[in-house]
């Protein structure tokens, strides 16, 4: 297998992937609290670690993709009473709790579906894992690194960090942040007074009798901290180490820092070896949140039914968007630059469609036409593996066919003669595409199911063009292609004669 290296948040540099167990892969990606209905800020995480998890597969590990549902006890301590998402918002929707759950949990599934991600490994639920939860919470209790106040176990976080930071397991290992300065700047919460210390976080809260969804626990009635719930679900299905833990930047700290902390009292060690994180997406500069009035939901997004929407954007469209930046880069969302992607989208689309097409026989089979030319689609290629293996470079990949692209349509359109390359190159150009694009990228082509028509109506479009131009009628025939044109369609003629069409 090539050489694959990956930044590791936890160090802090690219490093070399080498994985617990050789051929195998064991990765944790934390999923979505099913609270409600997924948005924009949602789609680059799980889009990220899907190409990974399809990008390991084809450099031929096995995978276990775990990507986990928080369907119960997800609460806020920053700035707000805590409360269990799901129970606030299923009294707000007039719902059962589970029902609530499933309705969001299907319109996870459906949005994953509609970008064409696969399915993960294994998808546990916060739910179906209280018994695992309480085992771990009872673990740390036993060894000193929680406490019990009514009802209520918190994890001592100085005790903690004074006694794991000479194993190189300090409480801001992997964040960065000094436990002082924390001490210092943490605001006073609820429930405040119960903890020993200002930085302690909840393992398990206690929950009123008037609590839709509580479970029965050592400690008396309640539900699980956030934190507790990846803990306990990662170290079964992944075991006490695995290869690598992904999310986007926002989970780094808290719920990654407290990841580790509870990890390393039950099991001596940090859980991941790798810890991955996309960075945050922006819509026209600003950062998404209720009070910019800019947080899209999925659905929003793909009917346009926002105000900061132009038009709709289909998925593939937000997918290709997405590959074209490094997902450690911040990602700025605005009609303008998805409108550009959606454009880019149908000319890649296009240009492997007329790849696919383009015939061995006619190449120079053995013998480059054009020996310049050959080598420079060579490169090309070469770099895609390369850019892939460096940190999961899909921006540099993108720009590299998007190089190729003129070249590709230079023979579709003849102007440059099949024959400049070798038939090697040709079979190799048509392989990588497909398998980049296809099955690494996941990208699929959206071509409305009546394509077939609108190709009808194009070519008799393209007739009463060519007829009216037959008697010297330039003004009927500008106005369809300018008509057109305004459409975001381009007609192309040919030396032959003959009329193409393309989207812009």
């Amino acid at each position: 297998m090539p050489t694959l290296r990956f930044f590791n948040s936890l160090t802090r540099q690219k490093e070399v992937f080498e994985p617990v167990t050789p051929g195998h892969v064991g990765m944790y990606v934390c999923g979505p609290t099913v609270s409600g209905e997924s948005h924009l800020g949602h789609a680059r995480p799980f889009i990220t670690f899907d190409i990974l998890f399809r990008y390991l597969m084809h450099l031929g590990y096995k995978v276990r993709y775990v990507r986990n549902i928080t369907d119960a006890g997800h609460f806020e301590e920053e700035g707000r009473v805590a409360e269990d998402k799901i129970s606030t918002k299923a009294v707000l929707e007039k719902l059962e709790p589970m029902e609530l759950v499933q309705k969001y949990t299907n319109m996870f599934h459906w949005a994953m579906h509609q970008f064409n991600n696969l399915e993960p490994s294994i998808e546990p639920t916060a739910t179906g894992h209280i018994v695992e939860q309480i085992v771990m919470i009872e673990r740390i209790i036993a060894d000193g690194y929680a406490y019990v106040v009514n009802g209520s176990v918190y994890f001592d976080v100085e005790k903690y960090h004074r006694d794991f930071e000479g194993r190189g397991m300090a409480y801001g290992v992997l964040s960065g942040r000094v436990l002082d300065d924390q001490l210092e700047t943490t605001r006073v919460l609820s429930s405040q007074d119960e903890k020993r210390n200002k930085s302690d976080f909840a393992l398990w809260k206690h929950a009123a009798p008037e609590h839709i969804m509580q479970w029965k626990s050592p400690w008396g009635m309640g539900f699980p901290g956030w934190h507790i719930e990846c803990s306990a679900m990662s170290n079964k299905y992944l075991g006490e180490r695995f290869d690598i833990h992904g999310g986007g930047m926002d989970l780094q700290f808290p719920h990654h820092e407290c990841e580790i902390a509870q990890s390393a009292v039950c099991n001596h060690q940090i859980p991941a070896r790798y810890w991955l994180h996309n960075n945050m997406i922006t819509i026209n500069g600003k950062k998404m949140g209720k009070s910019y009035n800019n947080v899209i939901k999925l659905s929003e997004l793909f009917g346009g039914h926002h105000s900061m929407l132009e038009q709709p954007y289909s998925p593939m469209t937000v997918r290709f968007f997405i590959l074209q930046t490094h997902y450690r880069s911040t990602l700025d969302f605005g009609n303008e630059a998805l409108q550009a992607a959606e454009r880019g989208l149908k000319r890649m689309w296009e240009a492997f469609g007329h790849l696919e097409k383009l015939d061995v026989a006619a190449t120079g089979g053995q013998q480059a036409g054009d020996p310049v030319q050959d080598a420079q689609c060579q490169r090309l290629l070469d770099e895609a593996e390369e850019s892939m293996t460096d940190d999961l470079n899909t921006a540099k990949v993108m720009a590299n066919f998007f190089e190729l692209v003129p070249v590709i349509n230079s023979f579709r359109d003849g102007h440059v003669q099949l024959s400049s390359i070798t038939a090697t190159t040709l079979k190799r150009l048509q392989q990588v595409f497909r398998t980049y694009l296809v099955d690494i990228f996941g990208l699929r082509d959206e071509k409305p199911s009546d394509s077939g028509r609108l190709d009808s109506v194009m070519q008799l479009l393209i007739d009463i063009r060519r007829e009216a131009r037959s008697r010297k009628d330039f003004a009927t025939s500008d106005k369809i292609r300018n008509q057109l044109q305004s459409m975001g369609i381009q007609l192309k003629d040919e030396k032959d004669g003959r009329v193409s069409w393309t989207y812009l």
